[in-house]
């Protein structure tokens, strides 16, 4: 199928890509002297609409959209490390205020929160078996901060917050994940990550069966089995395995997405689709996997809508 025609497709679902394939967030070494330039360059050379945030992007709000929009690339959104399993919504809307104004000031609609509060020290670094998780006397407290803050940033900023369940975090496994979203209300959206579920040992599609409605942004990640299965059984750290190779782009690894790719060409889903995978990109190089994961994302919603 040629790149014309996966450019036509008449599917009204924005896909953009993470910057996580260039550059990594936590991991200074994967990606080190990756210019934003190059990052947006390559992105959109591969045909994606939009980006996600990263630290190689001005921080200054009119300089990140005058860089964008030289690239001719949308702003998607951005992370924010939230702490209300262990602070008060008034603490979290203050620490928040900076980083919200920035998501409002360039355009985004949603913003990822992924819960750090309740972690061990340097939780990306110890063995994954070493999770802290949340009680479930603590997680009714935590869904009403969760509801309130969730309900404040649409006040304030008007942002949904998109909630990521996340590999380490508070919300890994699908049991965890519905008692976030069943103590929580409306309010609180839900980030779903292909990658994280099939990691976090469940499959994704219960997360749209049980929770279509709340879905306010997609990560497709893909994971490679063998390197999960490695990382599991011999006690490494998350880090580790993202250095191992434990996550790749869609259609490298074990992930199924036909169900997500159905759910997005479905008519229930209206927003970004971001290609996500944290490589090291001297071993993967971006914009070969990018390019290539947009393809097989796009032939495949082609497909999943024409049934």
């Amino acid at each position: 199928m040629s790149s014309d025609r996966l450019s036509a497709t008449p599917i009204q679902i924005q896909i953009g890509v993470s910057p996580l394939s260039w550059v990594n967030e936590v991991l200074d070494e994967l990606g080190a002297g990756t210019s934003a330039d190059q990052v947006l360059n390559e992105a959109k050379a591969a045909g994606f609409a939009g980006v996600e945030m990263s630290k190689v992007f001005p921080s200054n709000p009119d300089e990140l959209l005058a860089l964008l929009d030289h690239h001719d690339l949308k702003f998607i959104s951005g992370w924010y490390s939230g702490f209300l399993a262990e602070r008060d919504v008034e603490e979290e809307l203050e620490a928040v205020a900076a980083h919200a104004d920035m998501l409002k000031h360039c355009g985004a609609a949603v913003m990822v929160y992924g819960e750090c509060g309740h972690m061990t020290q340097d939780a990306l670094d110890v063995p994954m078996t070493e999770r802290l998780t949340l009680s479930p006397s603590d997680m009714s407290e935590y869904g009403q901060r969760l509801t309130e803050f969730s309900r404040q940033l649409k006040a304030r900023y008007g942002l949904d917050l998109a909630y990521h369940h996340h590999l380490m975090m508070v919300a890994e496994t699908l049991d965890e994940v519905r008692a976030v979203m069943d103590a929580s209300g409306e309010e609180v959206g839900l980030l779903l990550d292909t990658g994280h579920a099939f990691a976090g040992g469940f499959e994704y599609s219960e997360l749209i069966r049980l929770y279509s409605p709340r879905i306010k942004h997609v990560h497709l990640k893909d994971v490679r089995s063998n390197i999960l299965a490695k990382v599991r059984s011999e006690g490494m750290s998350f880090n580790e395995g993202v250095v191992a190779g434990m996550f790749t782009v869609p259609g490298d690894g074990s992930v199924d997405f036909e169900p997500i790719l159905k759910f997005l060409t479905s008519g229930l889903y209206s927003g970004w689709v971001v290609v996500e995978a944290e490589q090291d990109p001297k071993i993967a190089l971006p914009a070969e996997t990018v390019s290539r994961a947009r393809k097989y994302v796009l032939s495949r919603m082609l497909f999943s809508s024409a049934e």
